[in-house]
């Protein structure tokens, strides 16, 4: 078959759904994107491996060359959930106005494959040193279960990973983990009229969420980064479920609540701390209390402002290393032994949105930037 042309790839990418998330009736399988994919870069010389995941969802591991080394170029083939009542157009159809290329994961992020392959193509004819690995995960708007895969595998990737997240073409080396978690307490309804009849399970959430926000702030004095907007790690307490009656005793509560940890703050840690606080809270009420994540978490991400991979972002680009709010899958990757940033044409500010757009003038500077990563690394290491 014959390569199809940059607007091309991105229409058929977006054309193809597959939209991950935690409600099963409206999650989609991602293989027939990635198999597109796949055949294109084939079709360029690539040795294309597909890792099954799950079913209906799978990785892609594309290489170009061979040997230790060499550079990743990363995203994500999944994309949120949308209601195409909201969009101005059909969400699935690449729509070309006011300067924009707009679909859904145009920005966030299936856009960035087509412009991967556009940096490397004029590159082929040139002997590779190291390798170039393009690759494509699942699922990472809803469970990181493509990152989390690959890291389980433990097998190295390269020297250096990009992640063409929205960034506005500026290089990232910090962010936040997440960590969304469930606290489930079960005491014993009965008539409100005598609390013996009973034990608030109410009652002792609240003594649970007064231990949560005293741990919250001692983080928050503990803790802080000025590099982020936000520069303390946060705690939200995001929804309760508990009772069914005003008469009658609370038998059971549910709290969820969502924790973001900077750098330098180890999940497992804060997770034992909590726990720390609820097992005498337990025992003193008279309750059970399970406690447990919603997902394993994403860990917070830090990349040395002194590694060769910043200090080359930063030179490329013009702009020094930030941090952003939002998680990616960068540390998986730098878990697999990358220097890791993350970088990509795409604004944050319309990823997850109606009318999900690239600004087409973005498209030059990536392809050239990304043509210099590969030179330095692959074509011209040190």
């Amino acid at each position: 078959m014959s390569l199809p042309s940059l607007k091309q790839q991105f229409a058929e990418l977006i054309a193809l759904p597959s939209v991950s998330c935690t409600q099963a009736a409206l999650d989609l399988p991602n293989r027939p994107l990635i198999e597109r994919l796949a055949g294109w870069l084939d079709e360029l010389g690539f040795a294309c491996e597909i890792q099954d995941v799950a079913p209906g969802k799978c990785n892609l591991l594309a290489s170009y060359g061979s040997g230790p080394g060499g550079l990743v170029l990363s995203g994500h083939s999944d994309t949120v959930p949308f209601d195409a009542a909201l969009w101005k157009s059909d969400p699935l159809a690449l729509r070309e106005a006011d300067g924009r290329w707009y679909g859904l994961g145009s920005c966030d992020m299936k856009g960035f494959f087509p412009l991967a392959i556009e940096a490397l193509r004029p590159l082929l004819d040139r002997p590779f040193r190291q390798p170039l690995l393009i690759l494509a995960t699942c699922d990472e708007e809803s469970s990181m279960a493509g990152a989390r895969a690959l890291a389980a595998a433990g097998r190295p990737l390269g020297r250096a990973a990009l992640i063409g997240e929205p960034t506005g073409l500026r290089p990232i080396r910090l962010h936040k983990g997440v960590m969304m978690e469930r606290i489930d307490i079960l005491g014993k309804s009965g008539h409100s009229s005598d609390p013996s009849f009973g034990n608030s399970a109410l009652e002792a959430m609240h003594e649970a969420i007064g231990a949560l926000l005293e741990l919250r702030g001692q983080w928050q004095s503990e803790f802080r980064n000025p590099l982020f907007d936000v520069p303390q790690p946060t705690l939200n307490l995001g929804c309760i479920h508990g009772g069914d009656n005003p008469n009658r005793i609370c038998g059971q509560c549910a709290l969820e609540f969502d924790l973001r940890p900077l750098p330098g703050m180890d999940p497992q840690q804060l997770r034992a701390a909590i726990s720390g606080r609820l097992r005498p809270l337990a025992e003193r009420r008279g309750v059970r209390i399970d406690y447990a994540p919603l997902f394993p978490g994403l860990p917070p991400f830090e990349q040395a402002a002194g590694s060769e991979l910043v200090r080359l972002a930063e030179r490329l680009t013009g702009h020094r290393a930030e941090a952003v709010a939002f998680g990616t899958e960068a540390p998986y990757l730098q878990r697999l032994g990358c220097e890791t940033i993350v970088l990509g044409p795409g604004d944050i500010a319309c990823a997850h949105q109606p009318d999900e757009y690239l600004e087409l003038a973005r498209i030059e500077p990536t392809v050239q930037l990304l043509r210099q990563l590969i030179g330095h690394y692959c074509l011209n290491p040190a």
